[in-house]
């Protein structure tokens, strides 16, 4: 049995791309995009026809080029995930415009106007995640969206105050990144590597996985953004993990044996101390955190680049 194999037997896998037909080999239970892997995704010229379905779309909604552009994001970031639920037979993630992340109405909106897309598809809401920044005012919308039904998958995850108050919303998932915290921390001590068992990043999952157990909180942790396959081996046994193509190659190409190392019931006799979060607790406890502070804001600055960088090869497109 290869490698991957091995962690699926721990742990669901889910494929962390956009390119769909990458991940039909590796047979994920879920998978998960984002507007970097869309970017990329919609530059491959066999997926320009769901580009153009997605500005045919958008033009039939308004004449005003600005207004379809709005229109045509939303419908690309769809039509990738339809794609993708043709091939993975459990959920896919949609992100929500990075640009709203502090803006919990907005992303209200935005959210239900994701989930109608793909429902006037044939998709039941069930199916779909909306990827949502773990900002305080992502939280709160992601905690009236969950009593509508529509499931969360809260990103950009750095430390345990963003986690707590996921779990305590009833966010469905949430996704705690492994590889920019570890990169976060060697730029930190100036070195070049950190042995997979003593990576920051994965001992953020874990904690975080712990705390979650020891608690009894339905949340799902899916442990995301990883830079080898080490990491990924540490939390063999995490509720899923998010996986990129080549990565889930070279665990493919591996017989190397591993052991199951997060656990339910070890982690329910852990000593723990519980942490009660309000608004003023969850900002103290991210403004402490310079990792977290500086990860969280880099990630959504670097995801609104990218949203922006589509809009500029779609504008192109409806101009023409």
């Amino acid at each position: 049995m290869n490698t991957l194999d091995q962690l699926k037997q721990f742990t669901k896998v889910v494929a962390d791309t956009g390119d769909f037909e990458s991940m039909k080999s590796f047979k994920p239970i879920d998978a998960t995009t984002n507007p970097s892997l869309i970017l990329r995704a919609a530059l491959i010229p066999q997926y320009k026809p769901l580009i153009l379905d997605a500005l045919e779309y958008a033009k039939t909604k308004t004449d005003i080029i600005e207004m379809q552009l709005g229109f045509a994001l939303d419908k690309v970031a769809v039509n990738f995930g339809l794609e993708i639920l043709k091939i993975v037979p459990g959920r896919v993630s949609t992100e929500v415009d990075a640009r709203l992340s502090f803006d919990t109405n907005g992303i209200i909106s935005k959210a239900r106007e994701i989930i109608t897309l793909y429902e006037n598809a044939g998709i039941d809401r069930s199916k779909i995640l909306v990827k949502i920044a773990s900002t305080w005012e992502g939280i709160k919308a992601a905690k009236v969206l969950e009593k509508e039904g529509i499931h969360g998958n809260l990103t950009l995850l750095f430390n345990l105050a963003q986690a707590i108050a996921c779990a305590e919303a009833g966010v469905q998932l949430i996704s705690p990144f492994v590889g920019r915290i570890c990169d976060w921390h060697k730029k930190e001590r100036g070195v070049d590597h950190i042995d997979p068992i003593d990576d920051p990043g994965v001992h953020s999952v874990t904690e975080i996985y712990n705390y979650y157990k020891k608690f009894g909180y339905d949340t799902e942790i899916m442990g995301a953004s990883f830079r080898n396959t080490g990491e990924i081996l540490e939390l063999a046994g995490c509720d899923l993990l998010t996986i990129s193509p080549a990565l889930l190659g070279e665990l493919e190409n591996s017989s190397k044996k591993i052991d199951k190392k997060l656990s339910a019931s070890a982690a329910r006799r852990k000593e723990i101390k519980r942490i009660d979060i309000d608004e003023k607790r969850f900002r103290w406890m991210l403004n402490e955190d310079a990792m977290a502070t500086e990860k969280l804001a880099q990630g959504i600055r670097s995801f609104s680049a990218d949203i922006i960088k589509l809009e500029s090869v779609l504008m192109k497109l409806l101009d023409n």
